[in-house]
């Protein structure tokens, strides 16, 4: 029989709805510290889709609001407030087994620190539907950089030839994946591909038609 090959996938909008998290926290918190609601969306575009450097991002709640507490403490309010919040859709986890069940092995590589990415991942029970992890801060490599899919596949005791990866993120996903060498499914999210050094090899609107698009293969 063929080795059974990796299904690599992103996890913060690809997996987990993060954004939306993020969302449903600044909701809750803008009324606790007196904030109008019309600050919501300020909050959205300093959050940066979850790209904006998270002390960075404490700093400009802190100096908006005049708040006395900590940065760290608002990090962490930041943090706990994200995972309460995440929710694993059932058709992600319907897609991880439809995965599975056609002899894919899917394996999570995502960007940032262990603790708040292993929670997510615990969280919302994906440590079911997934045969493991790879997370930056504790592998000392971060996407788009090639070798964390290399060593994604390592871990996995499988070879990365054959594997494909599933994101949202132009640059650390696809444009990872493209350097790796390996085919990619790119979340669109309502967005339009801009990128013009490379491209993903599928395009697809949500994580289970990303899945069949991969099987499609």
């Amino acid at each position: 029989m063929p080795p059974v090959p990796l299904l690599l996938l992103d996890l913060d909008n690809t997996l987990v709805d993060r954004t939306g998290a993020f969302r449903q926290w600044a909701r809750a918190f803008l009324p606790e510290i007196g904030a109008p609601d019309s600050d919501l969306e300020w909050l959205m575009d300093a959050d940066d889709d979850g790209f904006a450097n998270k002390m960075v991002l404490a700093e400009k709640i802190r100096d908006r609001y005049l708040l006395d507490a900590s940065l760290e403490d608002i990090l962490a309010e930041i943090r706990i407030g994200v995972i309460e919040h995440l929710r694993l859709d059932p058709l992600v986890a319907c897609a991880l087994e439809i995965a599975a069940k056609a002899d894919w092995l899917p394996v999570i590589v995502t960007n940032g620190t262990q603790r708040q990415q292993e929670a997510k991942i615990r969280r919302c029970g994906l440590d079911r539907y997934v045969a493991g992890w790879i997370i930056s801060e504790e592998a000392g490599l971060r996407k788009p950089d090639p070798r964390i899919f290399a060593e994604a596949a390592r871990r996995a005791g499988r070879r990365l030839g054959g594997s494909w990866m599933v994101g949202d993120n132009p640059a650390a996903d696809i444009g990872g994946a493209t350097s790796a060498g390996i085919p990619s499914v790119w979340i669109s999210r309502g967005r339009r591909w801009s990128e013009p050094r490379f491209a993903p090899t599928c395009t697809a609107d949500n994580c289970l038609s990303a899945v069949y698009e991969v099987l499609a293969s």
